[in-house]
């Protein structure tokens, strides 16, 4: 009964009671009529059994104030598993029940706020995680935790304190701005709903993240209980309930998670894939009956955080690239169309794509150091843009006319080679995935693409790198930023709450660490498009490094 509660329950539920006023005949306790009327409420709604609880803290606030609106008015309640919280009581309806959904990025932080009542978005938007002052990726803000000490054996070390104290704030700079942009006060967000990976929810939550990087990789928590947003020190509604995302390890966090939510991954009759490129790329395959994932250290290059002049999508960074090898020009679009300032993942695919299939490079990945030109045209772009510097080629992506800071963009060899063993990584871990299932990429009903990458990339120049399989471009999927989606809906369903748990129930995770047939795949992953070119049919294939 519970449960017929919760299908469609938002986190935290307004409910209108209109309870008898007290007199001699009925001199039941203020509290404890508030709680009776509002099991009649529940009941009157199939719910016969649901424990009601009220904080210490909060009983003689809300007997009062129960008491001056008459007895009559509207009970908010906090939808949690083990009971129904009451945190307030208001005379009126309110006009809306903000809630804020956040994607706990390592670099960035989104999120949205949005009104429980109606399930409209108020708000959206982003900031940098201060945590990368401490470092970039996950690996040197675990070493932190460890390298500064406790004053006392129960208490939290400098360094998780430090890195705690900052993504807190970061989260309650972004609760202001967006709280700003949707006209209320940061106060009135009255539930939050998390989706990170678990060394970021560890270090949220004030957890050490030791264990998470050394063996067996063992976190303290895969599963929080919800807490409340003073227990964290969020500037939001001090009883706000937090309702983390559960992870499943180590290396499959709650933002994976997310992503089969907003996928629908863990329900389709059809086996699907999920790709999802940030620090690393994790993905999942399956559908209603099973799931099984996989991560690898794909992410860092085709985020463009590898490449010298790589950045995040974001404005100013290229992220399409065509070569015209009739008239011999480049063009180029930037996010926002603002002056080029690097390249992001999406743009160096398309960039390395072109140039294998404009005979730039050869299919090594490697500048091509002499090419006989075929038409004036093609000796001008060729001099203009394939350049040597101390014996190192490099091409020029955007001249310095037209950049951000006077500077070319350029591509070395070094990102060059970054990118190869990446997109190498990419597809290996894809075939090794497929092939514990015994599933061939053709009987994949569709494949979603999530985060920045997802968005920006042409699948077509992925395939033609060796980075996806050579599939139907009706095959992919662009999602967004499926972490916040999946936060979004936890904190508006109790359904996908639910679901969040079963679904850590039910995925088999596959190390690739110690997998020997994902390291033979990679190997062969290292050519464009393949060792194996039958794997790539629609892919003009190069065989030689030399002029032809």
């Amino acid at each position: 009964m519970i449960d017929d509660l919760e299908i469609d329950s938002p986190l935290v539920r307004c409910f209108r009671v209109e309870a008898a006023v007290p007199s001699l005949e009925d001199n039941t306790a203020d509290i404890d009529r508030l709680k009776l009327t509002l099991k009649d409420v529940l009941q009157q709604q199939g719910v016969v059994e649901y424990h009601l609880h009220i904080p210490f803290q909060l009983l003689a606030k809300l007997a009062s104030v129960f008491r001056s609106a008459g007895f009559s008015g509207y009970v908010l309640v906090n939808m949690l598993p083990a009971c129904g919280e009451i945190i307030d009581f208001l005379p009126h309806k309110p006009q809306a029940l903000p809630a804020m959904a956040l994607d706990l990025g390592t670099t960035y932080l989104e999120a949205s706020v949005l009104d429980l009542l109606t399930g409209k978005k108020l708000a959206e938007g982003n900031i940098e995680n201060r945590q990368i002052q401490f470092g970039s990726d996950i690996l040197s803000r675990i070493h932190m935790t460890t390298s500064l000490k406790s004053s006392g054996p129960d208490e939290m070390n400098d360094g998780l304190q430090n890195l705690r104290e900052s993504v807190t704030e970061s989260i309650n700079e972004l609760a202001a701005q967006l709280a700003d942009k949707a006209g209320i006060r940061t106060t009135e967000i009255r539930a939050l709903s998390v989706s990170g990976n678990t060394t970021m929810v560890h270090l949220f939550l004030g957890l050490s993240p030791y264990h998470i990087c050394r063996e067996p990789y063992t976190p303290l928590i895969n599963d929080p209980d919800p807490c409340h947003a003073y227990d964290l020190g969020l500037d939001i509604a001090a009883m706000a309930p937090v309702w983390v995302l559960p992870s499943i390890g180590s290396y499959f966090g709650g933002d994976l998670i997310s992503g089969i939510l907003a996928c629908s991954l863990d329900i389709l009759e059809d086996t699907c894939m999920l790709i999802d490129v940030g620090t690393n790329a994790e993905v999942v395959l399956g559908n209603r009956d099973w799931l099984i994932a996989c991560a690898g250290a794909a992410g860092p290059a085709l985020e463009g955080g590898v490449a010298r002049m790589g950045m995040r999508a974001g404005p100013g960074a290229i992220e399409h690239v065509a070569i015209d090898t009739d008239k011999w020009t480049l063009s180029y679009t930037t996010i926002e169309n603002t002056p080029a300032a690097g390249v992001c993942g999406s743009g160096l695919i398309d960039l390395i794509a072109q140039l294998y299939l404009a005979r730039v490079i050869d299919f090594r990945g490697k500048f091509r150091k002499e090419i006989e030109p075929d038409s004036k045209e093609h000796k001008a772009f060729l001099e203009k843009r394939l350049c040597s510097e101390n014996d190192e080629m490099f091409f020029v992506v955007a001249l310095p006319v037209e950049t951000v800071n006077g500077q070319p963009v350029i591509l070395s060899q070094i990102d060059l080679d970054a990118l190869i063993r990446s997109k190498a990584a990419m597809y290996a871990i894809l075939t090794t995935l497929v092939s514990q299932v015994g599933v061939a990429f053709e009987e994949v009903g569709k494949i979603f693409v999530a985060g920045a990458f997802g968005k920006h990339i042409d699948p077509r120049q992925a395939i033609t790198l060796g980075m996806l399989p050579d599939l139907p471009l009706s095959k992919y999927e662009p999602v967004g930023n499926s972490s916040l989606q999946g936060a979004e809906l936890v904190v508006l369903s109790g359904s996908y709450r639910r679901r969040s748990k079963q679904i850590s129930q039910k995925v088999t995770y596959v190390e690739l660490n110690v997998n020997q047939e994902f390291m033979m795949r990679f190997s062969g992953s290292r050519l464009i498009p393949h060792t194996d070119s039958s794997l790539f049919p629609s892919v003009p294939v190069f065989q030689s490094s030399h002029n032809a």
